[in-house]
């Protein structure tokens, strides 16, 4: 008879793990700790940054406009992305807290989606409200109104909540049988389902989709809006106010890509067999944290009037144009 006692044993396909494990970032687990210093440093600033933006917003009474109200939501919305992963992460590099529960796990996936869904939904609002501000300004009050903002935000809302929901149930329909250690740091669709032991090709399929047709389309828009922002202010007599207004739409417009430059980056990446795992990983968690800290930031440093609010607040002497 055959002697089968040293050969490996084969994954038991009725066997169904209870937890994941999130091992950190790939290549670099044994100083990845260190790594928490420029990432708490970045999400406090996040969460700082933005809520003094919804401070000022909301004391200063000037700022109870559409435009600021859309910067106050999407700075809800950059304090709930970075609030999705960082706290995971950091017990991760502080206390090795590696396991994650599947329920968590596929919650955490939701709320990533839905969030990175939502930011570039709002980044077309704000896009459409610099349109009509700056080439219909005439129509202005009568088109971005209050009911507008609401209006437009629980369309976005219901949008990214709806169309994510799939990620998460195709994923809790996958059977994992064997491996439950995850080269990331965070709950991502295709990393997870990566460890399935029946075909995940709808999984992938419909991530592809959704970032390509949700994400296109949004990013179509931003791009026509600021081309069409673009030509209505090169036809200005004013040197100062094309200068000032190009300005302006520069900083927005170098953030927007960046955050779109990534989500397809991360995207192609995780399609491709990558010679170092570590980029696509070190990516998503950036792309998570590294918007919201910045968005407040310029958006702030380029509005005369968040300047001013600010000052007032920490009750500083305001200086400028």
């Amino acid at each position: 008879m055959l002697d089968t006692s040293n050969l490996p044993a084969k994954p038991d396909s009725k066997f169904q793990v209870s937890e994941f494990i999130l091992l950190g970032f790939p290549g670099i687990h044994s100083w990845q700790h260190w790594l928490s210093l420029p990432l708490v440093l970045l999400y406090l600033l996040a969460l700082s940054a933005n809520i003094l933006i919804l401070i000022i917003i909301n004391q200063e009474a000037t700022l109870h406009q559409p435009m600021y109200y859309f910067l106050g939501i999407l700075a809800v919305v950059d304090m709930g992305l970075a609030t999705t992963i960082m706290p995971k992460i950091l017990t991760i590099l502080w206390f090795n807290a590696k396991t994650i529960g599947l329920p968590e796990c596929f919650v955490q996936m939701y709320a990533i989606h839905s969030f990175v869904g939502m930011e570039s939904g709002i980044f077309v609002c704000m896009a459409i409200d610099r349109y009509v501000a700056i080439c219909q300004p005439l129509c202005y009050s009568s088109i971005i109104t209050k009911s507008f903002v609401f209006k437009a935000t629980v369309l976005m809302a219901l949008r990214n909540s709806l169309t994510t929901i799939p990620i998460p149930v195709l994923a809790a329909q996958r059977h994992y049988c064997s491996k439950n250690q995850i080269e990331h740091c965070l709950c991502s669709n295709l990393g997870v389902t990566s460890l399935s032991c029946d075909d995940r090709t709808v999984n992938s399929v419909y991530q592809l989709l959704l970032a390509w047709i949700l994400m296109g389309s949004d990013l179509g828009l931003i791009l026509v809006s600021y081309a069409l922002i673009l030509h209505s202010v090169l036809k200005l007599n004013s040197m100062e106010a094309t200068s000032k207004a190009l300005s302006t739409c520069t900083s927005h417009l170098i953030l927007i890509l960046f955050f779109y430059t990534v989500v397809i980056v991360i995207s192609i990446t995780h399609s491709a067999t990558m010679t170092f795992p570590l980029i696509p990983v070190l990516l998503n968690v950036l792309h998570n944290v590294i918007p919201p800290a910045l968005n407040p930031m310029v958006y702030a440093l380029k509005n005369k009037e968040l300047r001013q609010g600010l000052c007032k607040l920490l009750k500083l002497d305001f200086k400028g144009n």
